[in-house]
């Protein structure tokens, strides 16, 4: 997580990006339609982005704490979504 600077020196928005690997594309689809982020309820601040081709989460935020509490939350759901699918075994094929 770090704050970026543009060419001029002015500040960006702050970033963090995260890779999760999953053992199946099917996995990973399950996760993704869980974790799927919901309109945030405060206008701007934060922007997140979920992208299943390249396992690559990204976020942008104003703010570092901000970012700190939404990276925070999404990782106690990301757990939960693991353990859920762990305790169910692999999916069955459709």
């Amino acid at each position: 997580m770090a704050a970026c600077k543009t060419e001029n020196g002015s500040e960006r928005k702050l970033e963090f990006f995260l890779k999760v690997p999953f053992p199946s594309e099917r996995e990973a689809t399950i996760a993704l339609q869980s974790l799927s982020p919901d309109p945030e309820p405060r206008k701007g601040g934060i922007t997140k982005n979920l992208d299943l081709s390249g396992q690559t989460l990204r976020w942008t935020a104003d703010e570092a704490r901000i970012l700190r509490v939404s990276v925070s939350s999404f990782l106690d759901h990301l757990s939960l979504v693991m353990e859920t699918m762990d305790a169910f075994g692999p999916p069955v094929s459709q």
